[in-house]
Parts: structure tokens; sequence; C-alpha cells
């Protein structure tokens, strides 16, 4: 049964939020001097290894590896490692790093119905008014001008951004079914997963990497550390305790973060429908998590 999210499951949502909607923009970045696969499994790899590192320090016990915990560690390794990974990074090369932000507020569209057949996690009206006031917002937010339909290759870059969301919202769904397993040592696997699956793929389509340039290396570094091992350990613990519908909250304010990242660090103006999406998102948010914010508020009184 889903609980109530506390406020360590807000403060969990709110990092995700920071740190997810400065990624596109390291992505960008790191995909200036290495490939795409490389991309995906250099963060894969370096966020397992980090993870598999903290459960030796604290003594994370590993889970019985019986065919049903299999089944679920391989696919939610595939569904939330390495094939979102892999459409990202890919897609990133022909859409704008504003496009990749937007389409992760496509999310909870994809989250709530699965929820409500496959979890115990109902839709509800407000959470659905809420849904539309942040989808509307995100929408807003990019306007008209970036989701028009490009030329060449950039439609496949847009079709594999929205599948990456898609693909996160299946692994949600999966990851609340998931048999019980310590939160860090299921991080680490599910990155395992990926970086086996990955690294192989770079190898055949890439070949082996060459190191490039000091920014790009020091982006794949801070991927791998920061939105991957970091934020899979928070992503899985939050979606175990809070819930699928919750962690939905982090896909609202993506775009939101892609923005002022992009104003504050490449100097990008403004426009002025960044405030009236940032208002329909908040709004959004209000809404549908209107019940836990008056509890915490309580609680905190």
């Amino acid at each position: 049964m889903a609980t109530q999210p506390t406020l360590a499951n807000w403060l969990s949502v709110l990092a995700l939020g920071l740190i997810w909607g400065g990624t596109f923009m390291v992505v960008s970045i790191a995909l200036q001097g290495y490939g795409p696969l490389t991309v995906a499994s250099a963060r894969t790899t370096l966020g397992a290894l980090a993870l598999l590192s903290l459960m030796r320090a604290m003594n994370r016990p590993m889970p019985v590896f019986d065919a049903r915990m299999i089944k679920y560690l391989v696919v939610i390794g595939v569904l939330n490692t390495a094939l979102p990974f892999a459409l990202l990074s890919w897609g990133q090369q022909y859409v704008p790093s504003a496009f990749a932000g937007i389409s992760m507020a496509a999310l909870p569209l994809f989250v709530l119905p699965l929820a409500h057949f496959f979890t115990d996690e109902k839709l509800s009206t407000r959470n659905l008014l809420g849904v539309i006031f942040g989808f509307t917002g995100a929408v807003v937010l990019i306007g008209p001008s970036v989701l028009r339909i490009g030329t060449g290759l950039e439609p496949l870059g847009q079709i594999a951004c929205v599948a990456a969301s898609l693909s996160y919202a299946v692994s949600s769904v999966m990851t609340r079914r998931c048999p019980p397993i310590d939160a860090i040592t299921m991080a680490a696997l599910l990155l395992v997963v990926g970086a086996v699956i990955l690294i192989p793929a770079m190898l055949i389509f890439e070949g082996v990497p060459q190191v490039a340039d000091t920014k790009p290396t020091i982006a794949i570094v801070f991927l791998g550390i920061v939105p991957t091992a970091l934020a899979a350990l928070l992503r899985v613990t939050t979606i175990r305790s809070a819930g699928t519908v919750f962690m939905t909250l982090v896909s609202y304010q993506v775009p939101v973060w892609a923005m002022i990242f992009g104003a504050f660090v490449l100097s990008e103006v403004l426009p002025l429908r960044f405030f009236a999406a940032l208002a329909l998102i908040m709004i959004g948010l209000l809404i549908s998590q209107w019940n836990s914010l008056r509890r915490i508020c309580a609680t905190r009184g």
C-alpha cells in the first residue's frame, strides 16, 4: 500500500529535480568529446562502481537471487538505465537540451495509468487535474518553436527522448512491484545490469573510446557520480517509500531547472512564458499533492 510522503521524500524529490534538470546540459558537454553510447556506458559504469563501493562500505546485504528477483532486476535495469540513457544520449545529438527536459514532463502521463492498473496507487480526480496543469506548464515552458517537427534526424531525436520517458515510467511501476530489497543494493545492481548491456554496445558501434578534452571528460565523471549513482539511490528510495505517482513530481521540476541552468550557465535569455509555465507547474504540484503538503505542514508546526 502507498504511504504518505515524508519530509525526507520531499527533499529527495527536490534534489532529484535539481540534479536531473542540470543533467541535459552536462550530457551536451560530454557529447562534445564522446559518442552517445560511450557517454551512456561510462556514466552507468561509474555509477555502478560508486554504489558497489558504498554497498561494501556500509555492509549492505545482497538479495536472494531467485527467478522472480532476477527477472525484476534485469527488466528494471534495462528500462531504468541502459535504454533511457542510450536514447537520451543519442537524441540529444539532434534536439536542444530543453526538448530532452520537456520530454521528462510527459512521464506522469505514462505513470498514472500504469500505476492505476498495476499498483495500489489509484488515479484520483485531483491527481489527474494536477497532471494536466503540470504538463500544460511544461509545454508552455518550451514553447511551440521547440516542439515543432524538425528536419533530418531531429524527429527521430524527439521520438528517442519521449521513448526514454516512457521507459522510465514502466521502470518506476516495476520498481514499486519489485520484491523486498535494500535500496542501495537495488540501485547498484540496476546500474550493473545497465553497464553489462551498454559496454558491449559501445564497443560494437563506437569502438574503444579515446580520452577526449578535459571538459567532456569531467562531464562524464560528473554524470556517473551525481545524476547516475546519487540520483539512482534517491530515486529507488523514494519510489519504494512514497510510491511512483509521488515520484513523478520530479518530472515537473526538470524543465524548470533546465531553463534556469541555461540562463545562468549558458547566458540564455529567459522568455516571458517561463514565468507563466512556472506558475502552472507549481499549481499542478499543489493540486496533486495537497493532502501530503497539508500533513507535512501540520507535523512541522
